[in-house]
């Protein structure tokens, strides 16, 4: 399908955007707001997860930094905002309190941590942290426990996962999805093959949590709802691929869908590519509401705040083309924008 598509932003959209202070040494590679309030977490390939205060001018203020002992590959708030997760190549999971200043491992797999969520499961008695990992498995961390209280074996390596309620979705290697209900965590609900044709890159959960957006390399999306009962609602678009010949047959430049982020009011989303743009759009009118102009680098994580007043988004090397591609001028900025209201609202749904 198509999506409606009305004209780009300009440059004068974006003139009012502000960098990050203390801004990361290295290529970024996830991003979360707390839900708490205005707080965000950055994590990054050199080894360092920082956590900054934003004010509504989009001024920022550096608040705390801690270590791990390799690339950092996922960053999470904990719901009620006292901690924060983190996950990456030294297989090692963490959790920084914010009260304490001090961080801790609290998970380790046999293989990089892929993604860390906290994550709502019944009966809990604390904080529950689900980590997936290239070694193949999700496993689920009580934080006043050292060994996993629960270990799912995916069938595949872990490239991306995320929750909302009791939905967990983990996509993996070989275009595995796989969809696990919180209300049974140690199994997996069901188990589908993207239906998207290339590598899956990133998902994401509707804030609805009756389904969720899963991008791939090949510069595609696709809306997925789990309930059989709305699948005929599912569908793919393109997107952040760049047109380079006319004709009959017209030819295109695609890029991967490297991030995809829910707007927490509205129910529409962002995503942002390797071409260096990020679109709004809006899933049920299947109309794209914006589309940013180029930033020269691929846009690589995204966030809104939990009001959905601000957009953060990073740019920098993706490593797509390994590390010899990587440059010591390449661009590493995370870029707060004040998101309005027209710009991300849903359209009214034409009947």
């Amino acid at each position: 399908m198509s999506f409606v598509t009305p004209g780009a932003a300009s440059a004068n959209d974006l003139k009012n955007d502000r960098d990050l202070v203390s801004l990361p040494d290295d290529s970024i590679s996830s991003l979360d707001f707390s839900t708490q309030g205005d707080y965000l977490a950055v994590g990054s390939w050199d080894n360092k997860v920082r956590l900054y205060e934003v004010n509504q001018n989009l001024e920022s203020q550096g608040k705390a930094l801690y270590e791990h002992q390799g690339p950092v590959l996922s960053v999470h708030w904990s719901p009620d905002g006292t901690k924060v997760a983190s996950g990456g190549v030294d297989r090692a999971g963490r959790v920084f309190d914010v009260a304490t200043g001090q961080a801790a491992q609290m998970a380790a797999h046999d293989a990089p941590i892929k993604d860390v969520r906290f994550v709502n499961v019944p009966n809990a008695q604390g904080p529950i942290l689900a980590t997936a990992s290239w070694d193949k498995t999700l496993k689920y961390w009580d934080l006043r426990q050292q060994s996993p209280i629960a270990t799912v074996n995916l069938p595949e390596r872990a490239y991306s996962m995320d929750t909302r309620s009791n939905l967990l979705v983990v996509a993996t290697a070989e275009r595995h999805i796989a969809i696990i209900d919180l209300n049974n965590p140690g199994a997996i609900f069901k188990s589908i093959i993207s239906p998207l044709k290339l590598q899956t890159r990133v998902v994401s959960c509707f804030p609805s949590a009756n389904g969720y957006a899963v991008g791939s390399i090949e510069g595609r999306c696709s809306i997925q709802y789990v309930d059989e009962k709305q699948q005929k609602d599912s569908f793919s678009f393109k997107c952040h691929r760049d047109q380079v010949s006319q004709g009959a047959r017209p030819e295109f430049n695609v890029f991967a869908l490297n991030s995809i982020s829910f707007h927490p009011q509205y129910g529409t989303f962002a995503t942002c590519g390797a071409d260096g743009t990020f679109h709004y759009w809006d899933k049920e009118s299947r109309h794209r509401l914006k589309f940013f102009p180029n930033l020269g680098a691929p846009v690589v994580a995204s966030a809104f705040n939990s009001k959905g007043t601000i957009f953060a988004y990073a740019i920098s090397y993706d490593w797509s083309k390994g590390y010899q591609f990587n440059r010591q001028d390449y661009p590493k900025t995370v870029r707060l924008h004040m998101v309005k209201d027209e710009d991300i609202k849903p359209r009214p749904r034409k009947r």
